[in-house]
């Protein structure tokens, strides 16, 4: 069976028992469970410890494997817990809510920023989203305005699925030029900010985000870069 994504359904969920149900060649620990969060969506794999009766590894981050399973990567080479162990498993926590509060500050600068998205990548300390924007705004304290505005609304942050069918019905829920959201698989999480009566958001993602944007806290909008033609890079760093 595919590795259960207790992320999924809980993001604010930090441990959790499990079972090791094999080890992959390159050394990753596959588990019947998981709060790791393993890389992708421009979000960082989750680091934190597994524990277990007589050993103990850190974990550097997460991976995804073929057939749905998630790999937990040891920070360093040490003997792994033997397939079938009950271990527990325990986040980085302070790492992981950044990653949240950073991933929904930069949908919220999607809304900002109304203009097509070329790449994106979620970071601890800072995130980016790239535009395809011809002329970039020369002044930055209307931007980071309006993105404090929205993060004092304190808006709901909820999740549904759709299927597959209703994303290709509706192209515009996706901003992403050179991402499409996983398909194949019958459905796609999509990510609403606001209600769905006055919702100021809604996108395939398949992330973890805070529940409300008051969450998010204290963004800055730091810098413009000049990535191509019209290709330009805008820096969030988190200040808290």
């Amino acid at each position: 069976m595919p590795t259960e994504l207790l992320f999924r359904s809980d993001p604010y969920q930090q441990s959790a028992e499990a079972v090791v149900t094999g080890h992959t060649a390159e050394g990753g620990i596959l588990l019947d469970r998981t709060v790791f969060y393993p890389t992708g969506g421009g979000q960082p794999g989750d680091s934190g410890w597994l524990d277990w009766p007589g050993g103990r590894l850190m974990i550097a981050t997460a991976v995804k494997v073929e057939g749905g399973f998630v790999a937990l990567v040891p920070a360093e080479p040490l003997p792994l817990p033997p397939v079938g162990a009950q271990v527990q498993q325990r986040l980085d926590w302070t790492r992981r809510h950044r990653h949240m509060r950073m991933h929904t500050a930069l949908h919220l600068l999607s809304v900002v920023v109304p203009l097509p998205v070329t790449g994106g990548q979620i970071g601890a300390e800072r995130g980016r989203l790239d535009f395809d924007m011809p002329d970039p705004p020369s002044d930055l304290a209307p931007l980071n305005a309006a993105l404090t505005a929205m993060i004092d609304r304190d808006l709901p942050v909820s999740d549904e699925w759709i299927t597959d069918e209703a994303l290709l019905a509706n192209p515009g829920l996706v901003k992403t030029m050179s991402v499409r959201p996983p398909m194949g698989q019958g459905r796609v999480r999509l990510v609403r900010i606001g209600t769905e009566a006055s919702q100021i958001d809604l996108q395939p993602c398949g992330g973890t985000h805070v529940a409300r944007t008051g969450e998010v806290g204290g963004v800055e909008i730091t810098k413009i870069e000049n990535k191509g033609r019209q290709n330009r890079r805008i820096i969030v760093t988190l200040r808290d």
